[in-house]
């Protein structure tokens, strides 16, 4: 399967999704900020990002920018996640390069979705950038 970081300060989002995902036969990394989840991209180099957009320190769409700028980190899928829902923050985040976004409370099954369709979707670009 797929190695997935998810990056929430929520403990409990956390634990949650480390569960669910890792039920689904995922690799999960978790960081609890922005600063811990881009060494952490840079260094296991994930399939997928789950990123919270409010977080201390620095939010996620400020992190996503951050992975945008390393060849290494580039390509990686942002799923965003985040308890302040709404089209401004919705549309920020797809400029930004959000390969999807979801609002808390979620659904677990919806964001597993989600994660399937943007999983498939980098597979099937890299079947083309490897021709």
């Amino acid at each position: 399967m797929a190695r997935i970081l998810i990056a929430d300060d929520d403990p409990d989002i956390l634990k949650t999704l480390i569960a669910r995902l890792g039920s689904q036969g995922h690799e999960v990394v978790a960081a609890q900020d922005c600063n811990q989840a881009i060494k952490k991209a840079y260094a296991t180099g994930p399939d997928l990002i789950l990123m919270d957009i409010r977080m201390p320190v620095i939010g996620g769409l400020k992190a996503s920018e951050s992975l945008k700028m390393y060849s290494r980190t580039e390509k990686i899928p942002v799923i965003f996640i985040t308890a302040y829902p709404g089209k401004e923050v919705e549309e920020e985040a797809m400029k930004r390069g959000a390969a999807a976004f979801i609002a808390k409370p979620f659904e677990t099954e919806e964001l597993l979705r989600k994660i399937d369709t943007v999983l498939k979707q980098k597979a099937f670009e890299n079947q083309f950038a490897d021709m």
